[in-house]
């Protein structure tokens, strides 16, 4: 049975995710998300802020 790893791109919702797994006859069974950092250095102190995050759907094939 084939996986296949869809990620949410930056100019498309999480349903035209879904619609295009659905189009090349993907189901998804697994939500990953991901956390995005930025690095910030205030008076040499190092830390890192979340900006955003990364998500993708692990599809399996849809069998009838």
């Amino acid at each position: 049975m084939g996986k296949k790893r869809f990620e949410v791109k930056e100019s498309e919702s999480i349903e035209d995710c879904l619609a295009r797994m659905k189009q090349e006859g993907y189901v998804p069974v697994k939500r990953i998300e991901k956390p995005i950092f930025k690095e910030v250095i205030q008076k040499g102190v190092k830390s890192y802020e979340p900006i955003g995050s990364q998500i993708m759907f692990e599809g399996k094939r849809f069998e009838s």
